[in-house]
């Protein structure tokens, strides 16, 4: 049991996950989180941003981290969307634990139509479910590839390429990774905090229900 709970602890750790696999385990997380359903609770953004730091002090190697984390990402979202291509309408139904979650995707794709593979990718939770919805949806391939592609260079670029930038400007800053971890996650649940909001106001059902 112990050991169930600590694989979960570095898991849920971007520090923890790098001193014990490395870049491999940065790129492999990428993919499950992106790829697999069963991984939407990874921690990807605050991963890329702290891989990103860790690169700038020398431990990573920032093109590598890059490029390999930008084709984790794209393949992951092509199984996300070959599975709901698969499955259809069904995929609410065959997982009914993660229909909150679904559904959630589903209100996206319906208010952002063919831009959800791009914007989902910086919303947590959104983007794992996204790519099946979309296919599941029936979304033309040809676009489905193109904001995939852009997508996840957008979003590897700006969360591992920003933490790498801040830590060549801010001396040290891997020493206080805590903190850089607790903004990115502060960062990532304000815009959906202000979405919820708007819809509250606007009276109709927030993109999360």
């Amino acid at each position: 049991m112990s050991d169930i709970v600590d694989l979960f602890h570095r898991l849920l750790n971007a520090e923890g996950i790098i001193a014990w696999g490395g870049l491999a385990a940065v790129t492999l997380i990428v993919f499950v989180e992106t790829g697999l359903l069963v991984g939407f609770f990874l921690p990807g953004d605050s991963l890329l941003v702290t891989a990103g730091v860790l690169a700038a002090a020398g431990h990573l190697h920032i093109a590598a981290l890059i490029a390999l984390c930008v084709a984790a990402a794209v393949a992951g979202d092509q199984v996300n969307f070959a599975f709901g291509r698969r499955l259809g309408p069904a995929i609410v139904t065959r997982y009914p634990r993660l229909r909150v979650h679904i559904t959630r995707a589903q209100a996206f794709y319906r208010r952002y139509g063919s831009r959800t593979i791009v914007l989902a990718r910086f919303v947590p939770i959104v983007r794992t479910f996204a790519p099946a919805v979309a296919g599941a949806a029936e979304m033309p391939y040809r676009a489905f590839l193109a904001a995939n592609v852009g997508g996840a260079a957008l979003w590897v670029g700006t969360t591992a390429g920003g933490g790498y930038l801040l830590g060549r400007a801010v001396p040290s800053l891997d020493r206080y990774l805590l903190a850089v971890v607790a903004a990115v996650v502060v960062a990532s649940i304000v815009p959906v905090a202000v979405e919820r909001w708007r819809s509250w106001r606007r009276g109709g059902a927030p993109v999360g229900d």
